[in-house]
């Protein structure tokens, strides 16, 4: 029955006598299409993508024939959702816009399809980005942003909306909300432990979803039950598994000692007793934390590593370099005694996504990538996220789950998935990822918004890309 089914099937699709077929501008044979959600593998499926989207999948022997403008063999090859990076940045200011608009196609380039713009200060050029990528007039992922931060009055980063009170928090929050923000990012340089609840909990009380640093001045557990959906890094995670906690807490509320210099008492009075606690919360909450391993690695290792050959450098323009001096500065100046706490910080951080894993607290893959964030290159370093995760103890499904599947329910959007009716946004793949993580960059076509892109597509990318 299933076999007459399925040649009923086929003959519709591809067969129609006398009625003009689907028209399919690209069919994917032979291929193994992985299932991000269980690992499983489906063996022999042909995927036909009409428009925008997946319009059916078939077991590529029960194929009669195939009317698909582009045929592609994916014999031996493995498809899956596009990548999600769940933590990027676009700023620098007006002079910086059109670097950061080439950087596009470094996340295409890569299998990106999605990324998590975590707030800067291109506020508008973003928005038209999203539209002219939306639109298919411009090269590029689906962007999801939160526009300017919120943070308390001096704030570090330029276009911030800077809050000092009720009103100020709730005309901010409604400038975000005109701008159609897709979440609220809160940064923690200037804000009060005060404020920083404030903001929170108004914005969940607007349907909106919250990200963000935390200021040490508040606890995980006032963070958590504002109701934070998202905090950015491990910093503070990491001090919500301190013993000292609340102690810690007070001492930088009342300006007694501020964040870097709290760093090596939260690693010294780390208890796995308060950690579990603080992991409870976290899962009982549904809040997800992202880890950026990869940033803090690098970061960890400026005083020692050249970066001047790096392959990606080619792609990043001068006046986004420009930018990089003040971290190298920093790392250079630093005292020997800072250079090894942020080495300890680094592993510290290491085990804690390990940890967050094993107890079922949802992750999110995100580079980190942007303006000032030196030799974090866009793209690529999504990649080097998910080793880290690896090499932090996740499974490569687990790692891969922290992207696409992940990213979109914190975004509260349709998961990503191969199936019919599905966006297709997809990257086909030369060897299997779930052997090994680093295949993610073994890629043989991208798929964007139904648009194949080959091997040598991807590559022009790259080339446009070069300065």
């Amino acid at each position: 029955m299933r076999l007459i089914f399925t040649l009923i099937l086929s003959a519709l699709l591809f067969n129609s006598c006398g009625n003009p077929p689907p028209q399919f501008s690209a069919a994917i044979h032979n291929v193994n299409i992985i299932d991000l959600e269980t690992g499983e593998i489906l063996k022999d499926q042909s995927v036909f993508i009409a428009g925008d989207t997946i319009h059916s999948i078939i077991k590529s022997k029960d194929l009669l024939t195939s009317s698909a403008a582009q045929q592609i063999d994916g014999s031996g090859k493995y498809l899956m959702t596009g990548l999600w990076d769940n933590h990027v940045h676009f700023r620098g200011g007006k002079e910086l816009t059109e670097e950061n608009k080439k950087l596009l196609n470094l996340f295409i380039a890569n299998g990106i399809t999605t990324v998590r713009d975590a707030g800067g200060d291109l506020t508008t050029a973003v928005k038209e980005w999203q539209k002219q990528i939306t639109d298919g007039n411009l090269v590029g992922p689906t962007i999801y942003t939160s526009g300017p931060k919120i943070d308390g009055p001096g704030a570090t980063w330029a276009g911030s909306l800077e809050v000092s009170n009720n009103e100020e928090i709730n005309t901010a929050l409604d400038s975000l909300a005109q701008l159609n923000v897709d979440f609220v990012k809160i940064y923690d340089s200037k804000i009060n432990g005060e404020n920083y609840l404030k903001v929170i909990a108004e914005a969940e009380k607007r349907g909106m979803i919250t990200s963000g640093h935390m200021p040490y001045s508040v606890t995980v557990e006032e963070t958590t039950n504002a109701g934070i959906d998202a905090i950015e890094h491990l910093y503070y995670v990491l001090k919500g598994c301190s013993i000292e906690e609340i102690a810690i807490t007070e001492a930088v509320k009342n300006n007694e000692t501020g964040f870097w210099n709290s760093l090596d008492r939260v690693m010294k009075t780390y208890s796995d007793s308060v950690a579990q606690e603080t992991f409870s919360k976290l899962k009982e909450n549904d809040v997800f934390v992202v880890p950026t391993l990869h940033i803090g690695h690098t970061l960890s290792h400026l005083d020692e590593t050249d970066h001047t050959t790096d392959e990606y450098l080619k792609y990043i323009g001068p006046r986004i370099q420009k930018t990089y001096a003040g971290r190298i500065n920093s790392a250079k100046n630093a005292s020997p005694e800072f250079i090894i706490m942020r080495k300890n910080l680094d592993s510290a951080f290491v085990k804690l996504a390990g940890e967050l894993a094993v107890n079922n607290v949802k992750l999110l893959a995100g580079s980190d990538s942007g303006a000032f964030n030196s030799y974090t290159y866009p793209g690529i370093s999504l990649h080097k996220e998910l080793k880290a995760l690896v090499d932090a103890g996740l499974t490569p499904l687990q790692a891969l789950q922290t992207s696409a599947s992940n990213g979109s329910k914190f975004l509260q959007k349709q998961l990503p998935e191969i199936k019919s009716g599905a966006a297709a946004d997809l990257v086909l793949l030369n060897s299997n990822p779930l052997e090994n993580i680093q295949n993610t960059q073994d890629i043989f076509i991208v798929v964007k918004s139904g648009k194949t892109l080959s091997s040598e597509d991807l590559e022009n990318l790259l080339k446009t890309s070069t300065y």
